[in-house]
């Protein structure tokens, strides 16, 4: 029995959580705006979609995990595979 007080690590506060979040939307806000300032050469026509990288990459992550859900089924072993 030991009277050391458990180490209390930086995302165990919830306050640091939500700071941390505040900070990656208040990011992904500011590079949405940056978008419509910033001059692009574009290539493709659905490239002038404003945000349209942001919404590319939204969804393509989006996809992602949803593909991934259902390779998980495939590849996924019985639990009691190595004690066969």
């Amino acid at each position: 029995m030991s009277n050391e007080k458990e180490k209390i690590h930086l995302f165990d506060r919830p306050e640091n959580v939500e700071r941390l979040l505040k900070g990656f939307y208040a990011i992904c806000i500011l590079l949405v705006l940056a978008d419509f300032v910033v001059h692009r050469h574009i290539g493709f026509g659905w490239e002038k979609i404003p945000a349209f990288y942001a919404l590319y990459g939204f969804v393509a992550c989006v996809l992602l995990v949803l593909i991934a859900k259902k390779i998980r089924n495939v590849v996924m072993r019985k639990e009691d595979y190595y004690d066969e």
